[in-house]
């Protein structure tokens, strides 16, 4: 793909702008090389509020306006038909997870714009989280000696009663839910620490009969490195007041421990390392991170760490561990990818 010409502010337009929608949009808010010149939504006073110019057809935001990229903050069932409009017109697309609804629409995406020769990013802002980049960096130094095995445990309290989840109520009717949604994003950050997934091995139930997924996960990873680690979680319980990880972790070596604390601390065999002292933005700011990634990408043309293809190394675990609950053995990626 040819690096393009980029002169002034990149003029970028919203498609989405319910919950997640807002969050980036106040994100870009925050990037003065980004203006948000318009916004598109079924609702439109969604919309109104967050851009100067309003649709509800994407089609038409995308005929009308002069744009530099297109940001993709709705349910994953439209964004293969959204990503199909912006690579017609040659847009570049960032796009949030999950990326599609199943692997053969994932790669449907990916193909889609790399035919039309267009940036396809997937908005995948948990590997930006601070404490887990800090994280990454310790690790590389030898903070632990050589990984050894790992744990990430998801937990907030807004799976119970009846109007479960009531910042994002469509979840209730998700028939993919916790892995799908959430911990997504904790086996794409333990790609981004410990390297390539080769196995997943899962086991999934649901304790909320109000909705239509699964909302208890424990999956055990192996990698291709060969460490192994277990992503564990649900969300029926806060581990504090505020979890800005939304849950903690833990990374083991044979020379140490580091922990992210509930709070979002760094700790090294008890002993803090790094405080998170960060109040502004999602979660450690880490959408606006993931936004910069995307503009540092697009101006420079290099590669992005969630690039479309490499996100389907994510996005192929989460269709393993569910193949794996389904079948009750260890899938390897390589299954997944053969189909």
């Amino acid at each position: 793909m040819g690096t393009r010409m980029w002169r002034g502010k990149l003029r970028g337009a919203l498609v989405g702008c319910g919950f997640f929608g807002r969050i980036q949009h106040e994100a870009w808010g925050r990037i003065p090389e980004v203006e948000i010149v318009a916004a598109c939504d079924r609702q439109l006073d969604r919309a109104r509020a967050l851009a100067p110019r309003a649709y509800c057809s994407a089609a038409e935001m995308l005929d009308r306006e002069e744009l530099d990229f297109l940001d993709v903050a709705t349910g994953p069932e439209t964004h293969l038909e959204l990503v199909r409009m912006a690579a017609q017109r040659g847009l570049p697309v960032i796009c949030q997870k999950p990326m599609a609804r199943d692997w053969r629409e994932a790669v449907a995406l990916v193909e889609t714009a790399e035919a039309a020769g267009v940036r396809l990013i997937v908005h995948e802002n948990w590997r930006w989280q601070p404490w887990y980049r800090e994280a990454a960096a310790r690790i590389r130094e030898g903070a632990i000696g050589q990984p050894v095995t790992y744990l990430f445990r998801t937990r907030r309290n807004d799976g119970g009663g009846a109007a479960p989840y009531p910042a994002q109520p469509y979840f209730r009717n998700m028939p993919r839910l916790l892995v799908f949604e959430t911990l997504v994003h904790l086996l794409d950050t333990a790609r981004m620490l410990f390297g390539e997934i080769e196995a997943v091995f899962a086991l999934l139930r649901r304790l909320n009969p109000a909705i239509a997924g699964e909302d208890h996960a424990a999956l055990l990873i192996r990698h291709v490195s060969g460490i192994f680690g277990v992503v564990d979680g649900h969300r029926f319980l806060d581990l504090s007041e505020d979890s800005p990880p939304m849950g903690d972790a833990f990374f083991e070596g044979d020379r140490g421990m580091l922990h992210v604390s509930a709070e979002g601390h760094l700790l090294r065999d008890g002993r803090l390392l790094w405080e998170n002292r960060i109040r502004e933005g999602y979660r450690g700011d880490s959408v606006r991170a993931a936004q910069q990634h995307f503009l540092r990408c697009l101006l420079d043309g290099v590669p992005a760490e969630s690039e479309g293809r490499e996100y389907l190394k994510t996005f192929a675990a989460v269709e393993a561990a569910y193949r794996s609950a389904a079948e009750g053995r260890l899938v390897k990626l390589e299954e997944v990818r053969a189909c």
